[in-house]
């Protein structure tokens, strides 16, 4: 073989392999082709199920240069085609919602007033089937640097339905604004540390403040004085509670105290964690004053002054939790007695309030009426114990009573103990209190019970007697301790040589110091009977 054959066929060898390399690089840029057909038919599909809807359009001064160069498909939601506007067949301006039409020219003036190539716009369009469809415009300025055109192009959002859903909201809170706004409690919307977010005008009227005025200020600040310590030591308390109810008394502009009553929601979050308070507040002066009105009579009904008994030293005392109460006591005197034989009454029905000073008004009448006639103190507490069944038996009310009966000239007591806590008699030749127990029911709990008596003699001068109700020695402290009776019967004893209007006045005294002030949930009702001959 020749060197020129030699050199042909290598010639050849590399012909074929650059051809070789070219259907190579044929096949890559076949590949190439098929994979960004295939990308842009997922675009395709992916756009044509998007409510976002692409376009570009050339930009003019001259409305009629203006042209739409590209619109997705996915127009057809709104039963349109993508050649419509292409051809200008349709310009978009066509199917805006006219009403919105001068709103949008003067956004975009604005937008152009001020250089602003980015900008958003929400408006209606029309449907081919002429329903009204919300819709967000996102439009970017573009400058081509090849061709030198201006371009508007950006997405078009359908967003009717989070617009249908937004005005659904608003009207909703638009009715429930109504509802805050004109009902006569005050409403509060605050943070979880209690600093108002919102507020009602009842409210803002109640305490004599605007809405600007209260926003940011603490619930706290805005309590009297008195409710302040109060409200601010339990707190903590009873936010944790989800519902919580509490009587205070606010501090009006002009310095007076507008007595409320707030009933308050803690909002939780998934967790449980306290995030915020609302509250809805109530105005209680007409309800006060009421309620004053009512224990100016109740007050008038108990004992204005102790009965002046030869050899008895009296003394006796009320304090209500609230501004009526249940708590009862009186001096009665006995049919066909002389002026040595009393007898002292002290009464307390369950719960207290309106409904049970009226119970304790009826049962007084009935009392006083009953021993002012003939009988033992049995027949008069087992008739009263009747009478009053007949109005309460069934309403879940009871009263317990203690009646003691003192005879000076015999030196003797006599006493029933209805379901009360026993009286004591204190002696101070031993240092001894001697509890006056017996057994006895509460008063309206069963008609037919027959209540029978305890007695004892041998009165002497120094000797004390103390009737009174729970409420002195259930009182406590702000760390929840009782005052107790221990306590209770150690200010007795060191004050048992004084009078019984110092011994009881010390009692109430040394109460007060104790339970530091705080609301008392109880009332408070003592008499003490100091033998003095």
């Amino acid at each position: 073989m020749t060197a020129s054959q030699n050199i042909s066929k290598q010639d050849l060898l590399s012909e074929l392999q650059l051809r070789h390399q070219e259907v190579l690089k044929l096949k890559k840029r076949l590949t190439d082709i098929e994979q960004t057909a295939d990308n842009q038919k997922f675009t395709d599909i992916i756009i044509d199920n998007s409510p976002a809807i692409l376009f570009r359009r050339l930009a003019s001064e001259d409305v009629k240069k203006r042209k739409m160069v590209y619109v997705s498909p996915n127009i057809s939601r709104f039963g349109y085609k993508a050649e419509d506007f292409i051809s200008n067949r349709i310009m978009f301006s066509h199917i805006v919602n006219p009403a919105d039409k001068p709103k949008i020219r003067k956004e975009i003036q604005e937008y152009v007033n001020n250089d602003i190539d980015n900008y958003t716009q929400t408006y209606r369009i029309i449907t081919r089937d002429g329903d009204l469809r919300w819709v967000e415009d996102h439009t970017s300025v573009i400058d081509d640097p090849e061709s030198g055109n201006r371009y508007h192009q950006g997405i078009v959002t359908d967003i009717h339905e989070r617009k249908e859903a937004e005005e659904k909201l608003r009207k909703s809170e638009e009715k429930h604004r109504r509802i805050l706004e004109t009902t006569v409690e005050g409403f509060l919307f605050m943070d979880k540390d209690l600093f108002i977010v919102d507020v009602n005008n009842a409210f803002s009227g109640m305490v004599q403040l605007s809405r600007e005025e209260l926003l940011g200020r603490n619930l706290v600040d805005l309590v009297t004085d008195k409710y302040r310590p109060l409200l601010s030591a339990n707190r903590d308390d009873f936010l944790q509670l989800k519902h919580y109810e509490f009587e205070s008394d606010l501090l009006e502009s002009t310095g007076m105290a507008v007595p409320v009553l707030i009933h308050g929601n803690s909002l939780l979050d998934d967790g449980g964690i306290v995030i915020g308070n609302i509250a809805f507040v109530t105005d209680m002066r007409e309800h006060k004053k009421a309620l004053i009105l009512a224990a100016e009579v109740q007050k008038n009904l108990l004992p204005q002054k102790a009965p002046k008994i030869q050899g008895l030293d009296i003394s006796g005392k009320n304090i209500s939790c609230d501004e009526i109460g249940g708590d009862y006591y009186d001096f009665l005197m006995h049919a066909g007695a002389q002026n040595d034989r009393l007898s002292v009454v002290v009464g307390d029905f369950s719960g207290h309030g309106v409904d049970s000073a009226l119970l304790m008004t009826t049962a007084r009448a009935f009392l006083r009426m009953r021993s002012s006639q003939p009988g033992t103190i049995n027949d008069i507490v087992t008739d009263m114990n009747r009478h009053l069944s007949e109005d309460i038996l069934d309403s879940g009310k009871f009263m317990t009573l203690f009646y003691l009966s003192i005879d000076v000239k015999k030196k003797c007591i006599e006493w029933i103990r209805a379901g009360h806590e026993p009286a004591w008699l204190y002696d101070p030749d031993d240092d001894a209190f001697h509890e006056l127990k017996g057994q006895g029911v509460a008063l309206g709990i069963d008609d037919e019970y027959e209540y029978r008596s305890s007695s004892k003699t041998g009165l002497k001068p120094g000797q004390v007697l103390i009737v009174g109700t729970d409420g002195i020695w259930e009182g406590h402290n702000r760390s929840g301790e009782m005052f107790g009776k221990l306590r209770f019967q150690e200010v007795v004893r060191n004050n048992a040589r004084a009078g019984a209007e110092n011994i009881l006045d010390s009692v109430f005294s040394e109460q007060r110091v104790f339970t530091q002030d705080t609301r008392t949930e109880d009332d408070l009702t003592l008499v003490i009977i100091k033998i003095t001959r």
